[in-house]
């Protein structure tokens, strides 16, 4: 019988988790068997994996309908819609869940994308979303912007798990760690458990490659008067995201040697995993897993596609890869400086964290059109 290459990476301390999430998942008995026999042992979600669950698909016909006769305006029925899938989703993983100690089992429901930028709304919402839900292994996740990070943190002490979305840069990961610690030492300063609390820091990879790429594509078309310059271009090429994820783990490790990260885990805090999210390969000149086999590492989690399940669960070359080539990595990331090459990684990062949100208010505003147009068409007349 041929190797899982998913369970492989278990034994090297990170998670699989899955980006995605129907009802037909769930009620065809998908989902369940990915958990039991494939090694999936979470589920994420976004606006726009729910766009294209619930847009067009009649299985959810029957509530649609239900939503109308009860008089819910289109925005409950799309909550009653997605917290149902949630809340089913949670109760197939809660066995991992409980198996794990708390460690993984979870499922992610984004607060909405339109409130980004808003603290108050998304505190508002998470508190919301995580009572009516009413699962232990429901993680809410909240964008890691300026205004999503104080929200964190207040959640975090009030005992909701979190997924901060929509990290970039190296300096974002760390604010979004210590956001996390300062929650769980406000908790643990009222005297209140902080061992029930889970949270992953979701840092994005295959888009940061097709930004740079096409500014150096672009470079490239522009024409280069050395070959020097054209092999510094063509020599950061698809290797960015990778070195900026295993510098983000670097800063991890350093956070949970801190005295403030340990007086926590005294306590029984869990750590706040990296869990690397956007990894499907967008250019085909890659190799389809290399945001899976270049990062795996402890006390990690890697949240896959179903394309990239399959292709990993085939052909993954498991190994301890998250600290390998890390002096190459700082290296690689110094030179974007270089005059030849000419990149701004920040300016690269505040546009991927624009485009990121944009990318989720889209298709939520769409699902949300869709969803109008299917009650008018279900609605009595």
């Amino acid at each position: 019988m041929a190797t899982n290459h998913l369970l492989e990476i278990k034994e090297y301390g990170q998670s699989i988790w899955m980006d995605n999430l129907t009802r037909d998942l769930v009620q065809s008995g998908e989902l369940k068997n990915l958990v039991e026999n494939q090694g999936i042992c979470g589920i994420t979600s976004n606006p726009a994996i729910f766009e294209k669950a619930i847009a067009g698909n009649a299985i959810y016909d029957a509530d649609i309908e239900a939503g109308i006769r009860a008089g819910l305006p289109t925005y409950k029925i799309y909550e009653s819609l997605v917290f149902k899938d949630i809340r089913d989703a949670c109760d197939i993983l809660r066995p991992v869940y409980d198996a794990s100690g708390g460690l993984d089992g979870y499922v992610s429901i984004e607060v909405p994308p339109t409130i980004a930028h808003d603290t108050q709304a998304t505190i508002n919402e998470a508190r919301r979303y995580y009572q009516e839900i009413g699962r232990d292994n429901v993680m809410i996740k909240i964008p890691g912007t300026d205004a999503g990070l104080p929200a964190v943190e207040q959640v975090i002490s009030e005992g909701i798990n979190v997924n901060v979305t929509l990290l970039f840069s190296v300096q974002s990961y760390i604010e979004t760690a210590w956001a996390y610690i300062r929650g769980l030492e406000k908790r643990a300063a009222e005297g209140k458990d902080i061992s029930k609390i889970s949270s992953v820091a979701s840092f994005f990879l295959s888009r940061i490659d097709s930004n740079i790429d096409g500014k150096i594509d672009d470079a490239l078309k522009a024409g280069v008067d050395r070959i020097e310059k054209e092999a510094k271009l063509r020599a950061v090429k698809g290797k960015v995201a990778i070195a900026n994820a295993k510098i983000a783990y670097q800063e991890y490790k350093k956070i949970i040697q801190s005295d403030r990260w340990q007086a926590l885990a005294a306590k029984g805090a869990n750590v706040q995993r990296l869990l690397w999210a956007s990894t499907s390969t967008k250019d085909p000149n890659y190799s389809d897993v290399m945001y899976v086999d270049e990062l795996i590492g402890p006390e990690t989690v890697n949240t896959l596609p179903p394309n990239t399940i399959d292709a990993c669960a085939d052909h993954c070359d498991v190994a301890n890869r998250v600290e390998s080539n890390v002096e190459e990595a700082y290296k690689l990331i110094e030179n974007l400086k270089d005059p030849d090459v000419a990149i701004d990684i920040d300016q690269v990062m505040d546009e991927l964290l624009v485009e990121g949100i944009d990318k989720f208010i889209k298709p939520f505003e769409s699902l949300m059109q869709s969803l109008e147009e299917k009650v008018a068409k279900l609605s009595p007349v």
